[in-house]
């Protein structure tokens, strides 16, 4: 995505956007220099799996969404016990977004470990990743079951890409084996970027080709960002197969989605 993404709703020209925008920016290189100094203190690099570095995660998270100007409205109510999280995905901002809500672990793609600053951020907070299309997911479904035994919470994308936040994917049914593997409980989550009118906001997907610079580069234009996060019913993976458990938890989110907007385009 570049500097041409539709932003309509916010102010994009003039002096005091611009000069905002690099305010903004200044503010998120010392931020993100910040976590690392953080997380080198609590011994994140090193150990990353400790309580302590959990809540500092989350208070960072909180305080990263408020530099960025998200107005974020939370429904549902999030199971207080380690579970299997997941999510219809539309943006990288997705991940500090449910992060500020609880104590959690990520499943992310291969390519955000490379990122500059952010990707050795993500190691020293215990991300797992994974490769998209290389056939790992049964490997990945173990680890994650491992994180769940010893009393973590993890979170994963299920229909494996983004979308624009319009539509629903299907969902991919091999993760699934965790929850069944630990035996414990999924709860999946509906994520809504929302324009002024309350529609879906399409210019906030992070999609195709995109790169995270020139994404974030057109969103620090906004005046605020607008998100809709619900925690759905968790789902009890017992007596199921992945293959059900998975349909039920899209069918969750879908009927979350359809709630929120009046609408759902679902592809497949």
């Amino acid at each position: 995505m570049n500097d041409s993404v539709s932003v309509s709703p916010y102010p994009q020209s003039g002096l005091w956007p611009q000069l905002r925008r690099l305010w903004r920016v200044a503010r998120i290189v010392l931020y993100l220099l910040w976590g690392f100094v953080l997380a080198f203190l609590l011994g994140a690099f090193w150990s990353p799996y400790r309580p302590v570095v959990l809540a500092a995660k989350q208070r960072w998270c909180k305080r990263f969404l408020n530099i960025l100007g998200v107005q974020l409205t939370v429904t549902g109510t999030p199971l207080d016990q380690p579970v299997f999280l997941v999510s219809n995905h539309v943006s990288w901002l997705d991940i500090p977004l449910i992060a500020s809500q609880r104590h959690l672990y990520f499943l992310s793609k291969a390519e955000v470990g490379d990122w500059p600053l952010i990707g050795m951020l993500a190691r020293a907070v215990g991300t797992l990743f994974i490769k998209r299309g290389s056939g790992e997911s049964a490997r990945k479904s173990q680890e994650i079951a491992e994180r769940l035994k010893q009393g973590h919470t993890v979170l994963v994308f299920p229909e494996g890409t983004t979308t624009d936040g319009t539509g629903l994917r299907r969902f991919f049914p091999q993760l699934f084996d965790a929850p069944l593997i630990a035996q414990v409980p999924l709860q999946p989550l509906a994520i809504r970027y929302l324009d002024d009118d309350g529609a879906p906001d399409t210019a906030m997907a992070f999609i195709g080709d995109d790169e995270f610079h020139h994404h974030l580069w057109a969103m620090l234009l906004r005046n605020r960002i607008r998100v809709r996060l619900h925690f759905c019913e968790p789902v009890t993976a017992s007596g199921m197969d992945r293959k059900g458990v998975c349909e039920v938890a899209r069918r969750k989110v879908a009927e979350q989605l359809t709630v929120d907007s009046g609408q759902l385009t679902a592809t497949r």
